[in-house]
């Protein structure tokens, strides 16, 4: 529904989640859609987001250790739930059960109520009107916020909500997005340095 109210079509909407399966990078790409940005911009936010995967897939191919003809096809369940799911379990074989049960479940109901969504939006036609322009943003917050748990990375989402909302109005739609991405090295940065000058004996730190 909410990239429907971005101006895709059903199709491409049904697209996007068939060839894009990881919810944070569509929600990126439908949002700078949505707020007027070029289709280069809004993929390089999404693409910046779903780096992570690839990171998931370097852990879970030496734990999988799928045929080689098969990882192509398991590339594309490679996400958080898969990733948890499956490091989760005791052996090989439960692990790549939990991963196929669940990409396979997830990725069917992810598609059908994509579908569901874009033909209810196509139904009740202009969904700004309803509100239903703030869906994306809304649910990329309830899907972000359980996940900051230390002060560190409590600091590097204000700082990027600030770069983002900051620049919203001085660069183009989309940019923002990639700007606040510098907010996680910025912060990590000053906490090194904070943790150097504190700790006794640390290199550069104070004795």
């Amino acid at each position: 529904m909410t990239s429907a109210g971005s101006g895709l079509t059903v199709w491409q909407s049904c697209a996007l989640s068939l060839l894009v399966f990881t919810g944070a990078s569509q929600f990126a790409l439908v949002g700078a859609l949505a707020a007027g940005g070029g289709a280069v911009t809004a993929a390089a936010g999404a693409l910046f987001l779903g780096v992570r995967n690839a990171f998931y897939g370097l852990r879970l191919s030496q734990l999988l250790a799928l045929p080689r003809a098969v990882r192509p096809f398991a590339a594309q369940w490679v996400i958080d739930e898969t990733t948890a799911v499956s490091l989760a379990q005791p052996t090989r074989r439960n692990a790549r059960m939990g991963f196929a049960v669940t990409g396979l479940s997830l990725y069917l109901l992810w598609n059908l109520t994509t579908l569901l969504g874009a033909l209810g939006a196509e139904a009740i036609g202009d969904t700004a009107l309803w509100g239903l322009d703030a869906a994306g943003p809304a649910v990329f917050l309830a899907l972000l916020a359980p996940m900051l748990r230390t002060t560190t990375e409590r600091a590097v989402a204000v700082l990027a909500v600030l770069l983002g909302l900051g620049l919203l109005p001085v660069l183009p739609a989309g940019v923002p997005v990639l700007v606040a991405a510098l907010a996680a090295p910025a912060v990590l940065y000053v906490v090194g340095r904070r943790e150097r000058t504190v700790r006794p004996g640390a290199p550069g730190g104070t004795r």
